[in-house]
């Protein structure tokens, strides 16, 4: 895979969080930023949130009133450039989740996934085939077109190879519950071919695979979730829901997500251990 281009998303947030660096050092509230620059609250904020693209005549508006040198405009202005480069999930934008696309233009620029996944095999990890039978399986509750099933499929198999084969690969850790070995999506040997899979990328050096086998205390009561981390912005929580995902921001609260993570690790196989009951399961769903 070629070199990835600086993530949009990324900088589209990196530049809101400047923004709003900047205004705080000034001790001036949102509302008093609008009344000097003449905007609305709404514009502030929302540019803050990395809700709007600010234009290269905002930026330079911000850093007058802010008082920034020259050199700290031109790190804000090289942020709006890359913020309005394309990415590669926009190709899919048509049929996949908005909370979705973001996930992957932070995933982009992300070094490293904690991911706790208590039902299914990740997007991630998932052949073609057990991937086409995830997304059919919401098809009675969610509408998606047959085009639309074949368009989120490739978005898949697209970022697997992105993430996981990239010259500068992000470090995956992914703890699965063995219930999830067990839910059957498609044929048996879909599911086999799917154990086999995990087993195989499982042995990558940036990839780490634990199961949480059924007979262990599980310490946290929570659903699915990716924590995100960066090199030069703050980490990020995804939790993945029927309808519209939620992103979690707040320092707190991501490092409680940690926490979590960190103590359903303590209760897991180690990765040794995982591949053997993974391979018991592939034998399980026969050939």
């Amino acid at each position: 895979m070629p070199p990835e281009q600086a993530s949009p998303t990324v900088r589209r947030l990196k530049l809101g969080q400047e923004l709003r660096q900047l205004r705080e050092r000034r001790g001036l509230t949102g509302a008093r930023a609008a009344k000097e620059l003449g905007w609305s609250p709404s514009k502030v904020s929302r540019i803050e949130a990395a809700k709007t693209k600010p234009s290269h005549d905002d930026v330079q508006a911000f850093a007058k009133l802010y008082k920034c040198d020259d050199q700290k405009l031109d790190e804000l202005l090289g942020l709006v450039v890359d913020a309005y480069q394309r990415g590669w999930w926009e190709d899919y934008e048509g049929t996949l989740p908005g909370g979705y696309t973001r996930l992957l233009g932070l995933e982009a620029e992300a070094t490293s996934q904690q991911n706790w996944e208590p039902q299914v095999v990740p997007g991630l990890l998932q052949t073609e085939d057990y991937a086409r039978e995830v997304i059919l399986a919401s098809r009675g509750i969610v509408r998606i077109t047959h085009s639309g099933v074949r368009s989120r499929v490739e978005a898949r198999l697209d970022r697997q190879q992105r993430v996981l084969h990239r010259a500068d690969p992000c470090i995956l850790h992914i703890i699965l519950d063995e219930s999830a070995l067990m839910r059957r999506f498609g044929e048996p040997s879909v599911m086999r071919a799917q154990m086999e899979h995990l087993i195989q990328l499982s042995v990558l050096p940036h990839v780490s695979v634990q199961v949480l086998p059924l007979e262990s205390l599980h310490p946290v009561n929570t659903g699915a979730f990716i924590h995100l981390k960066f090199a030069a912005f703050d980490d990020v929580v995804y939790l993945e829901q029927l309808y519209n995902p939620r992103f979690v921001e707040d320092l707190e609260m991501v490092a409680g997500y940690e926490t979590a993570f960190d103590h359903i690790r303590a209760e897991a196989l180690d990765e040794n251990e995982s591949r053997v009951l993974i391979q018991r399961k592939a034998m399980m769903w026969g050939r």
